[in-house]
């Protein structure tokens, strides 16, 4: 059965934070690996839980995205009884792993 990906406020900002930087307006090549992201992301309506758990949070989960050194993690949550996967923050993935704050 599939799941529902819900993308929170905050992933949603992300997303478009991301947009900009890489200047997916007015790039071809940037467009196309923007839409690989959103499309990875939406994937996780089917087969949530392949992908590791994030590292000190025991309920997270994340999809790595890109090549390195462009690599993006899309952190989430799994909900089993609503059949829900909650899309919470999408960042680098060089930068230090997220606070709770960061997730809220």
């Amino acid at each position: 059965m599939a799941y529902v990906v819900n993308i929170t406020s905050r992933a949603e900002r992300d997303l478009a934070w991301l947009y900009e930087d890489i200047n997916a307006e007015y790039s071809d090549a940037a467009l196309k690996w923007y839409r690989g992201l959103k499309r990875a992301t939406v994937s996780l309506e089917e087969h949530p839980n392949r992908c590791p758990v994030a590292r000190k949070r025991g309920q997270l989960r994340h999809l790595l995205y890109g090549h390195k050194p462009h690599v993006y993690r899309v952190i989430y949550r799994v909900r089993e009884k609503q059949k829900q996967v909650e899309v919470l923050h999408i960042r680098h993935g060089a930068r230090r792993q997220p606070k709770a704050s960061d997730l809220a």
